[in-house]
């Protein structure tokens, strides 16, 4: 009687190369994108991720970028698989998807995306989202004051761009073709199509060295690993209903009428629940987010306190259940408005670790970088000859441990970079002429809130301006008795004019010789400041940072 053969499962050094490689190759990707980008947001700013996922759009590899896009593209890839069907692919096919609907962000965050096949067959993804410049909308850039979708730009459901390795010049056209910008859009959107391409080349090189039998094994273990460690991780946090609830200033159209955040965390044994019940609902101006960018944000908090160190997987988040109630603005409706799609989410991701916070101490830290702080600069009038636009660091929170860090990005848009001023001189009629940290703006606690920043700028040509600054009113919070730290504040001074304050302007005219002052928030203090340390505070003195 013959034995039966069994397949025996790769070795656990096998499975770890096999992980690994799949985030070598999303690496790659990262890199070939950078280099290839048309615009200073994507080469110098970041501002834009890429990662390899398999046939389901379950996560296999992903290299540092922004975590907002990280799991949104994820997201983004599985709406298209529910929309279209699987059969819908073709080897060769590149996709390209941007609608607030299916990708969750604002219409600028531009996906792209191409399927994978291995001997004739579907086996994976890869995939590439990053911010386009001008898509069209009824400004150039960002639009603080939009109230519908249709004012935010050209609207792209699930196209397909090439078709089995042939594009489709006339999709294209109409693209450029609604930009004020053609010629970044289309070096970025091929910089995107770059970095595809070479997620495909990296997983077919896998399953060239090891068998596809041997990958799809690997893939299931490590997974599986994944979801382990998140539940024994969640079982360290005590049972129990923790909540949050916080406030952002205003819509950008009713700017008296605060949005509201509620957050409610329950802990169950291995399982945690994070629902979003409470929250305001819909709102007039652009404080909203698709479903797909909602549930990527609070897996994002959620990998803040489980398993940070971790690598995210198809994996992880199996024992997490977001709920969002639709009709709010984390759930709305089709046409509302997107633009500004980030400062809620990063409040309820901010109100996640702030519930858990007597729960877990030692993983949560206070209040940190409250928004994306946008300063975006144009031209006057006409064609638009130049478009400048930054996300501005700001302190994190102080932790049990340690003092906050100063002159963060929030952490949402993780790998995010400030644009060198000489970038920004050299391309641009502008001059920055200071960039400091913000002396006093942490907050005070055993340990301190990281500093904000100060950034002064110089219009040297007419132009028109618009900023986008949230948490004044509501700044970083401190936790077990620290204070809060200092709210952002802007003031812009036009020749032969007064001082203004300014935190929320769409397309505000600048002269030639208009000064901008910027001034970030900073993160909240941990632990009563009377417990500081005289070390800490001498060396705060003599640093200048108190």
């Amino acid at each position: 009687m013959s034995a039966v053969r069994t397949e025996t499962a790769p070795s656990p050094a096998t499975v770890e190369v096999v992980q690994h490689a799949f985030m070598s190759g999303a690496e790659q990707m990262r890199r070939n994108l950078y280099r290839s980008a048309f615009s200073p947001v994507i080469y110098e700013a970041k501002d834009c991720s890429v990662g390899i996922y398999d046939e389901d759009g379950q996560l296999l590899g992903q290299a540092p970028g922004l975590p907002f896009f990280l799991g949104s593209l994820s997201g983004t890839i599985q709406a298209v698989i529910a929309i279209k069907g699987k059969d819908a692919f073709t080897e060769g096919d590149i996709w390209v998807v941007n609608d607030s609907v299916v990708c969750g962000s604002h219409l600028n965050d531009v996906t792209v995306f191409m399927p994978i096949f291995v001997d004739g067959v579907l086996r994976g993804f890869s995939g590439a989202k990053a911010h386009w410049n001008d898509v069209g909308a009824k400004e150039a850039g960002y639009v603080s004051d939009s109230v519908d979708i249709y004012q935010e730009g050209l609207r792209i459901g699930p196209t397909r761009l090439w078709h089995a390795g042939v594009l489709d010049q006339q999709i294209l056209d109409i693209m450029a073709l609604n930009s004020r910008f053609p010629d970044a859009l289309v070096g970025d959107l091929m910089a995107e199509v770059a970095a595809c391409r070479t997620g495909e080349e990296r997983f077919q090189a896998i399953v060239k060295r090891y068998s596809w039998p041997t990958v799809e094994k690997a893939i299931k273990i490590f997974f599986d690993h994944a979801e382990a460690d998140d539940r024994r991780s969640v079982a360290e946090i005590p049972d129990g209903v923790y909540t949050a609830s916080g406030f952002l200033d205003g819509d950008g159209i009713n700017e008296d009428i605060p949005v509201h955040v509620v957050v409610t965390v329950t802990v169950a044994g291995d399982s945690m629940t994070v629902d979003l019940t409470g929250s305001s609902n819909q709102s007039r101006g652009s404080i909203n987010s698709g479903i797909v960018q909602t549930k990527s944000a609070i897996q994002q908090a959620f990998k803040f306190l489980v398993n940070p160190q971790n690598p995210a997987s198809g994996g992880a988040f199996r024992n997490l259940e977001i709920i969002v109630p639709e009709g709010s603005c984390f759930f709305p409706k089709a046409d509302a408005a997107y633009l500004h799609y980030g400062p809620h989410l990063m409040l309820a991701m901010d109100l996640v670790v702030k519930a858990l916070s007597d729960a877990v101490p030692e993983r949560a830290a206070a209040g940190h970088v409250g928004d994306s702080w946008n300063v975006s600069f144009m031209n006057a009038l006409g064609e638009p000859s130049f478009l400048a636009g930054e996300s501005l660091s700001g302190g994190w929170g102080g932790w049990e441990g340690g003092d906050g860090e100063s002159s963060l990005i929030h952490s949402a848009a993780g790998d995010f970079k400030n644009i060198p001023v000489e970038t920004i001189e050299q391309r641009f009629p502008l001059r920055i002429f200071r960039h400091a940290l913000r002396e006093g703006s942490g907050g005070k606690g055993k340990y301190r809130g990281g500093l904000g920043i100060e950034r002064f700028y110089e219009v040297l040509e007419d132009g028109r301006l618009s900023l986008w600054f949230e948490r004044a009113k509501n700044p970083s919070w401190g936790l077990r008795g620290g204070e809060a730290g200092a709210p952002p504040d802007i003031y812009v001074t036009r020749p032969g004019e007064s001082r203004m304050r300014v935190l929320k302007t769409n397309a505000m005219t600048v002269p030639k010789g208009t000064v901008l002052e910027v001034y970030t928030g900073g993160g909240g203090g941990w632990g009563d400041p009377a417990e500081r340390s005289d070390e800490a505070i001498a060396e705060d003195a003599r640093l200048g940072l108190a």
